[in-house]
């Protein structure tokens, strides 16, 4: 072959290249162009240019400062509720935050009155335990699964405010339960059903703000349902000492009721079928037919049409739980949430029984303790905030303003002296890494605090560290998932919430009784090893692999789209 004819090819490759870029581009739906490119964004408005051309960049929308594209792209139609006022989206946010809180919330209403139930029923705190509280727990993760199969179809305002209705009358029927059947039944029922806030929070967030504010109104739905498990064993503590476990029950009830008509009066149904054309706004035709409608499900049943069928609804979850990115950071967040839920249910027991188990506390002393994780998670929550933006803002500016999903776990910076430079410099700037330690360190001090019954200010201690890094590395994790998986907000959803209670509902059948054997520093001591060995184990891998499971995953999934993959892929080196 002559060098001419090589040459001539060399140009017809130059060319067809070019061609391939140019309609990539005008291919690209600016719509759901942050679902197809699941996990890497570009939020940079110059980078916008380089990547999409001017013609596309030029119709971006940016944040009100005009530094970040803002994604999901919000439409021109007052209906998008990204397109919905600041005070709107926050008044959404602020209920489903206090809707978050109930199913936690009605289970720690247990830990309060586990004494006085034990009393009443005519048994022990034991089998209180092990026949309420951990069965509830564990039904807490499975309700979010079906909750998200029927979010799919009907939408979240109708599943939210049923299933809250439905947690209401069955906390009722605890209030009021004759007999520990009638009193175990009522109670897993509420649990069953009142997780559905733990799902649908993530969907609202995500349909009201856009990627980069979505890590900071995570942390506070997050706090929402972290928080929510200390707050009525703190609250009810003081009540229980003084009157009835009845009363708990009913106050729970009028705070459940409180939220049921906050969701009446002022929620709106926030998920947008923005990728229908043209796409279906029943909200334009308001009044107070659509509002009823669209509460107790009508408008929801006549909007599934739109929307993905009974089977891939069903099968959502299960086809997103294999991605190994997920599966691996499943495993490790059901031992790290998991063992703070066993933390939470036996802390009153440990409180409670004489020494040389407990400390002996009275009915105040034990509910004063459960200020204790509030406080803590009050300040993860101001942690997690600033930790998750300096992340997000200093990896999108040394990355040339992409941003990567597993700069989440730790710092990933693309250190591209030009835009075809195929080296990606890995540094730390870890927000599990910053838990780690301060896990190890609040579980540690607490075994030894119940063993060698040491003052409080250590048991103190101990317990709000250990929550303080549960909350830093939950948010994390929801933000990472989250970004890998944008199309899947519910499923994720569901399966962290799903993990965290199969890696706690157990924990307080063999924590007491492995205390009362061995001591409470070899408890504390092998479940902070567990979560630190699951650390080495799973967070390292995905922070090297991740990208490129995610990468290779989106391609097998999607066929049809493979092509305009593996072109990103080539040109800046995923």
């Amino acid at each position: 072959m002559s060098d001419h004819d090589i040459e001539k090819r060399s140009d017809d490759g130059r060319n067809e290249d070019v061609s391939r870029e140019n309609s990539e581009k005008e291919q690209l739906n600016l719509t759901t162009f942050h679902e197809q490119r699941a996990g890497r964004l570009v939020v940079s408005p110059e980078e916008a240019r380089i990547e999409f051309g001017e013609a596309i960049a030029s119709k971006l929308k940016l944040s009100k400062d005009g530094t970040k594209v803002l994604w999901p792209q919000p439409t021109d139609s007052p209906h998008d509720p990204q397109s919905w006022s600041t005070r709107r989206k926050h008044l959404h946010l602020f209920i489903i935050t206090l809707a978050a809180i109930v199913p936690d919330f009605d289970s720690g209403i247990g830990i309060a009155s586990i004494f006085p139930l034990a009393t009443q029923f005519n048994t022990t705190t034991g089998v209180i335990n092990d026949m309420t509280s951990n069965w509830s727990i564990f039904l807490l993760g499975w309700g979010g699964l079906f909750a998200v199969m029927l979010i799919r179809r009907y939408g979240r305002l109708p599943i939210l405010f049923w299933s809250q209705i439905f947690a209401l009358g069955f906390l009722i029927g605890c209030t009021f339960a004759p007999n520990l059947k009638t009193f175990t039944a009522m109670r897993c029922l509420n649990g069953f059903f009142a997780t559905a806030p733990q799902v649908t929070g993530l969907y609202v967030v995500t349909d009201l703000f856009p990627f980069h504010l979505q890590a900071r109104k995570l942390n506070i739905w997050t706090m929402g349902f972290i928080i929510s498990p200390f707050l009525s064993p703190f609250a009810f503590g003081f009540l229980v000492a003084r009157t009835t476990w009845r009363w708990a029950y009913g106050i729970g009830s009028i705070y459940g009721a409180i939220v049921c008509l906050l969701i009446i009066f002022f929620m709106e149904e926030t998920m947008y079928d923005r990728t229908v054309s043209p796409i279906p706004e029943p909200a334009g035709q308001g009044g107070l037919r659509y509002r009823f409608e669209t509460l107790i499900g009508i408008t929801g049943y006549k909007m599934a049409k739109y929307r993905i069928s009974w089977k891939d609804a069903i099968l959502s979850p299960f086809n997103v739980v294999w991605r190994p990115h997920l599966l691996i950071i499943l495993v490790f967040e059901a031992m790290v949430f998991g063992f703070s839920i066993g933390i939470n249910t036996t802390n009153a027991v440990f409180l409670g029984s004489p020494p040389p188990l407990g400390y002996g506390f009275s009915q105040f002393a034990i509910a004063g303790g459960y200020g204790t994780p509030i406080v803590a998670v009050l300040i993860g929550e101001l942690i997690g905030r600033f930790n998750n933006d300096f992340i997000m803002n200093v990896t999108i500016r040394r990355n040339n303003g992409v941003f990567e999903a597993e700069s989440r776990l730790w710092h990933v910076v693309s250190n591209k002296a030009a835009i075809h430079d195929t080296k990606i410099h890995r540094f730390v700037h870890r927000a599990c890494y910053l838990a780690m330690p301060l896990y190890i360190c609040g579980f540690i001090v607490l075994g030894a605090s119940f063993q060698k019954h040491l003052s409080v200010g250590a048991l103190v201690m101990g317990w709000g560290i250990s929550e303080l890094a549960v909350m830093i590395n939950t948010v994390a994790v929801y933000a990472y998932c989250n970004d890998c998986f944008p199309k899947h907000q519910g499923e994720i959803s569901a399966l962290i919430n799903l993990a965290r209670t199969l890696g706690g509902f157990s924990v307080a059948y063999f924590q007491v009784p492995w205390a009362l054997k061995h001591g409470a520093l070899q408890v504390f001591g092998v479940e902070a090893a567990i979560v630190i060995g699951l650390f080495f184990l799973s967070v390292p891998f995905i922070q090297i692999k991740g990208q490129k499971l995610r990468v290779s995953i989106y391609i097998h999934i999607s066929p049809h789209l493979s092509h305009h993959c593996t072109f990103f892929q080539d040109k800046y080196s995923l």
